[in-house]
């Protein structure tokens, strides 16, 4: 479109920092303010790169085909709050997929996230991982802090028990899958690792667990996504590979050249990328078909 603000890597790359490691939004700014060369620039390239979730669901939450609810479940300790959707007029037990967030929270993008997977034929649960805290808040910054805040013994205990509340749930087949993207994508590494029911784990763009003790625990068949243009992310990639080589996992990598952090977000104007997003969705829904019928 004209007039469209051109967005570089550094600006990208700020953003990525911003949101993942400083949480400093005037240094933000201020930085962003430097690289478009005015504040003005600025204002105009922030929404780009952020998430907006006016955006229209590719999957609308009153679709007729699918059976939508807000639930909560026994978490590990306490209770959880979660979405679970599944096909309307499905007959018989279905394949069971945990959909585990970005550092924003259960939000709108994360639900119609889990409505696609479900009109593939799947019980689908979107757990929210700051229900300890009260829930994601309405405001993503706010959010990005609590996640700051969350205890990982209990984040873990929680998805544990997710993965269990789906084992036995009366529409599942009892095989439980996950799938994560960034905060969630390192979620579901470290879930491999710490719950032995999970038959199938696909992180896009996740944090690798360093133990390898902890690694050689996975039991369950990896498809890993990564972005190109992430070196904080991709730094792990070879050292993980080397510690699922060596403990005899099933897994499979594929790094989607020139495809940013958070590529398969269509919320996110400047990070997204259908080429990739399709790519990567594609090989994660036969996958999963593969893993859990």
């Amino acid at each position: 479109m004209t007039g469209h603000p051109v967005i570089t890597q550094a600006m990208i790359d700020a953003y990525d920092e911003y949101t993942h490691l400083t949480l400093d939004r005037r240094g933000f700014m201020e930085k962003l303010s430097r690289l478009a060369g005015s504040g003005v620039a600025a204002a105009a390239i922030a929404p780009l790169l952020a998430a907006n979730q006016a955006q229209a669901a590719i999957v609308p939450e009153g679709d007729a085909r699918l059976k939508g609810e807000d639930i909560t479940y026994p978490g590990g300790a306490g209770e959880m709050k979660g979405y679970l959707v599944h096909p309307a007029g499905q007959s018989g037990k279905l394949p069971a997929v945990i959909v585990i967030h970005e550092n924003r929270g259960l939000n709108p993008h994360i639900r119609d996230v889990a409505r696609r997977i479900a009109l593939e034929g799947f019980l689908v649960l979107a757990p929210d991982y700051l229900s300890p805290m009260g829930g994601t808040p309405s405001d993503e910054d706010k959010a990005r802090e609590m996640f700051g805040q969350l205890d990982p013994a209990q984040t873990i205990a929680n998805g544990v028990a997710t993965v269990a509340f789906l084992k036995g749930h009366e529409l599942s087949n009892g095989n439980v899958g996950a799938v994560g993207f960034c905060w969630g994508g390192g979620t579901v590494n470290t879930l491999a690792a710490n719950a032995p029911d999970l038959k199938a784990g696909v992180a896009y763009y996740g944090g690798q667990p360093k133990d390898e003790a902890a690694i050689a625990r996975i039991n369950a068949a990896l498809l890993l996504h990564y972005a190109g243009q992430d070196e904080r992310i991709n730094a792990g990639i070879d050292a993980y590979r080397a510690a699922l080589e060596k403990a005899g996992k099933s897994f499979e990598i594929f790094v989607y050249e020139g495809a940013q952090h958070a590529f398969n977000n269509d919320t996110s104007e400047a990070r997204y990328s259908k080429s990739a997003a399709d790519l990567a969705w594609g090989r994660t829904i036969a996958f999963l078909k593969k893993n859990l019928r």
